[in-house]
């Protein structure tokens, strides 16, 4: 009776297309798929709001008239309202925003935090080109009232004061909110839901912009922040020289 031969180890079984989307602990598995779907979720809304934009939908267009002329005839009662959304349009306008978002990268730089700072810097430029770009494609103009307590010049869709607010909002929260405490988690959230909201609310208060071109800000700004933090989400799980599989086992050694 001859010997046995060498016993043929099983290939490991290989993981199903859904099960590896699903799984966890891959670097393109559970956490990349949650910020896909992030992305999409939030760019079919911008999509479809940029469509009804184009084609005048009349329902839209009286909203934004209704919304504009009423803040602009409680603006033009209250000198005061017009100075404090004023003061806080410029203090968070999109140049002092990149401003604090450059001295925020290199704050990460100093701390060790490459990933993070290249990650910031990606985020705002592009959402910073998107802009213009998307206002040159779109060419919108802005309202055009007969008593204005402000104007702006350039064109109105999206707005750039709401979309770049948007971006440092998501900034806040992927850079501080991960380490961050309870109370001081509440804090972060307040801060950025506050640079968010009141900044795109005084573009349409100061009657420069209508309510959707502040809507279609907040929508890229989010779509930018999360498809960027996908790809973040992948570099950081894939560490930079990672040993290469073995091959199989070699010829054995001695005998």
């Amino acid at each position: 009776m001859s010997p046995p031969g060498p016993r043929t180890l099983a290939a490991p079984p290989r993981s199903s297309w859904r099960g590896r989307r699903l799984h966890p602990d891959g670097p393109r598995g559970l956490r990349l798929t949650l910020a896909a779907a992030a992305v999409f979720l939030v760019a079919v809304p911008f999509t479809l709001l940029a469509v009804l934009v184009l084609g005048a939908w009349p329902p839209l267009r009286r909203l934004d008239t209704a919304v504009t002329d009423a803040l602009a005839g409680h603006a033009a009662d209250h000198p005061a309202w017009v100075s404090l959304m004023t003061l806080w349009t410029e203090v968070f306008a999109p140049m002092p925003l990149r401003a604090g978002a450059l001295v925020l990268v290199l704050w990460l730089l100093r701390r060790g935090a490459r990933q993070l700072a290249v990650w910031v810097a990606v985020t705002m430029t592009v959402g910073g080109l998107l802009g213009p770009l998307l206002k040159l494609l779109f060419g919108r103009s802005r309202p055009e009232l007969p008593d204005p307590v402000a104007e702006a010049p350039g064109l109105a869709f999206p707005s750039g004061h709401a979309l770049n607010a948007a971006l440092a909002a998501g900034v806040l929260l992927v850079v501080f909110l991960p380490h961050a405490r309870p109370a001081p988690r509440r804090v972060v959230w307040t801060a950025a839901l506050l640079l968010a909201l009141v900044t795109g609310f005084s573009r349409v208060a100061l009657g420069v912009h209508w309510t959707s071109d502040v809507l279609a800000g907040w929508l890229l700004g989010a779509a930018v922040v999360a498809a960027t933090a996908a790809v973040l989400t992948v570099w950081r799980a894939t560490p930079p020289g990672r040993p290469a599989p073995p091959k199989g086992p070699g010829p054995a050694q001695g005998s």
